[in-house]
């Protein structure tokens, strides 16, 4: 098997580690300033991105730091992955996959507000990483965030149009020796039915006034966009920034929202538009291609506290019918449930990961696990209140466990969404190795002597 090891990526990607540091970034004049001179404390140099010695070290202690296992992690190893991550970038680059200012600014705004949040505050953060000042901590994070979001752009596009045919997934699952083929955990079947509390339709009307109040004052008093999402919207990750995001029709956006996004010319504002979060207005700042950059505002209508208070009743009842065997949870949940994700498959979850209905207990979402953990087989749960993390209205539900599988070595039938995703990554991995190795022999790569005698999974040395 060729199944690539992502524990070191997945760690070393993340951005508060403080791993690209903004020394990373330096840009040499030319090939043979590279040549000519020798500087210190450079470890390689990858295009026009340099990695230096400290960096490798900072990346080791933020390593030990966040609780990861570094006992089988070498600095030849770190190195590599950091060496990788700016062919990536740098490639980009090259490529014109470019990414603006205000996404790398909307993004590292986000991450602040995340890190302040978890830690107590802006001044509590700042002390835990050692920052005396906010915009010298923003300062690195935009240089963190740039390197990694050219780096995945790079990567996306290389795996965008892999695909595995059933046969391919056939041929990859009976390659691996039936000693050595996976084993998955113990997993659950979960089922819901969820009641989506309403606001009144004067609720309602107030938001939507609201929305075209603001759009008239735009358009007529040059009011600015970026101040009033500032002010009123409730989408808290796009509002230190102007209520700004840039998508194209892959973003993962509901379709509500990008269906409004793609009917404006630039410019334009739409009218108030209702999603599953609220109702918007959104204003496109530019169209480049297939991408936009764009404002939105969102409201979010007033539930009544008597409107919390119905569906939660609505629930209990529901709950008692099916314990009294009017209905199984399954036509409950078909005839009652408000979501249309799950109420037409009986009120079964998908795993959002491979779209599965099964659950491995050991990757199982913390929120998802603290709501079944107590329950019995067959057992239903009385109504959870689930508050929306986004911004968006609260719902009720109850849950039950409709099946429970042990432990297992993989089964071609049973797992098969599973091995197809295994394969899809192997192949992901074989395209991704193709390609480092083509770039490596068409760009620039300087690695210091200190470094030579590591021993790379790719050829850095160019051997």
């Amino acid at each position: 098997m060729h199944l690539r090891n992502n524990i070191l990526a997945a760690v070393v990607f993340a951005f508060y580690g403080g791993i690209f540091a903004q020394g990373d970034m330096a840009v040499l004049d030319s090939t043979s300033s590279r040549e000519m001179f020798k500087l210190d404390g450079i470890a390689a140099v990858i295009g026009d991105y340099v990695i230096l010695d400290s960096d490798i070290e900072k990346t080791l202690i933020d390593l030990k730091t966040q609780g990861a296992s570094t006992e089988d992690v070498s600095h030849c190893q770190l190195l590599g992955k950091l060496m990788e991550d700016r062919l990536y970038a740098h490639q980009a680059v090259q490529d014109s996959l470019l990414v603006s200012d205000e996404q790398v600014n909307s993004t590292s705004d986000r991450q602040i507000q995340q890190l302040a949040a978890q830690i107590g505050s802006v001044e509590k953060m700042l002390k835990y990483y050692k920052k005396t000042d906010l915009e010298d901590f923003k300062a690195e994070l935009y240089e963190i965030n740039k390197l990694r979001m050219l780096s995945e752009k790079m990567q996306a596009k290389i795996v965008e149009n892999i695909e595995v045919t059933p046969e391919e997934v056939r041929q990859f699952f009976y390659s691996i020796p039936e000693e050595e083929r996976p084993v998955f955990g113990a997993e659950l079947e979960i089922s819901q039915i969820v009641k989506q509390p309403q606001p009144s339709e004067e609720e309602k009307q107030k938001v939507i006034d609201r929305l075209k109040a603001i759009k008239q004052d735009v358009e007529e008093n040059d009011a600015s966009f970026k101040v009033k999402a500032i002010l009123y919207t409730r989408d808290d990750a796009s509002r230190p920034n102007g209520g700004f995001y840039s998508m194209t029709r892959e973003t993962p956006f509901v379709k509500e929202f990008k269906d409004v996004a793609f009917s404006l010319q630039e410019g334009e504002i739409s009218e108030p538009f209702e999603s599953p979060f609220g109702y918007h207005i959104i204003k496109v700042e530019k169209i480049r291609g297939q991408e936009l950059d764009l404002r939105h505002i969102l409201l979010i209508p007033e539930i009544q506290d008597s409107a919390l208070e119905e569906a939660s009743k609505e629930l209990d009842t529901i709950r008692q019918q099916v314990l009294d065997g009017k209905y199984t949870f399954a036509e409950a949940a078909r005839n009652f449930s408000d979501e249309k994700e799950t109420k037409f498959d009986g009120g079964l979850l998908r795993n959002p990961i491979n779209f599965d209905s099964k659950f491995e207990l050991t990757k199982m979402d913390p929120s998802l696990y603290n709501q079944v953990r107590n329950l019995k087989d067959g057992e239903i749960s009385r109504p959870i209140r689930e508050d929306d993390p986004r911004g968006g209205p609260p719902k009720f539900k109850v849950m039950q466990i409709t099946n429970r599988y042990d432990e297992h070595k993989a089964d071609f039938a049973r797992d098969y969404l599973k091995i197809q995703e295994l394969a899809l990554r192997d192949k992901q991995y074989k395209e991704v190795t193709k390609w480092i190795k083509e770039k490596i022999e068409d760009t620039y790569i300087h690695v210091d002597n200190e470094n030579k005698g590591c021993d790379f999974a790719n050829n850095w040395l160019k051997l």
